[in-house]
């Protein structure tokens, strides 16, 4: 397996972080994952370089509100209605199988 350090603050090492994962790769995995993960951090730097001091936080790009409908109290089903379709009852109640031993 390839040297267990990080290297530096830009460079994320895979085998180290596979190693602290209890992760066992291939050299070719590790290979493959390595230049995978420069690609990401590459492009994280490029999107740090961006002027952002006037833009505004957002966690939507776009305002996003719950549409509730109002809350209505409505009929249920009656105990009589509900126990019709149980396979078994006690006291208008389910009976199930005990599943503790």
């Amino acid at each position: 397996m390839a040297d267990l350090k990080m290297t530096s603050v830009d460079k994320i090492d895979v085998a180290y972080v596979a190693h602290l994962a209890r992760l066992f790769l291939t050299d070719e995995e590790i290979r493959t994952f390595q230049g995978q993960l420069d690609h990401v951090v590459a492009y994280v730097k490029k999107i740090n370089e961006l002027d952002l001091k006037n833009v505004e936080p957002t966690s939507h790009a776009v305002m996003v509100q719950n549409v509730f409908r109002e809350d209505v109290v409505k009929p249920g089903l009656s105990v009589e209605q509900v126990m019709s379709n149980a396979p078994a009852t006690i006291s208008d109640q389910f009976q199930v199988p005990k599943i503790v031993e």
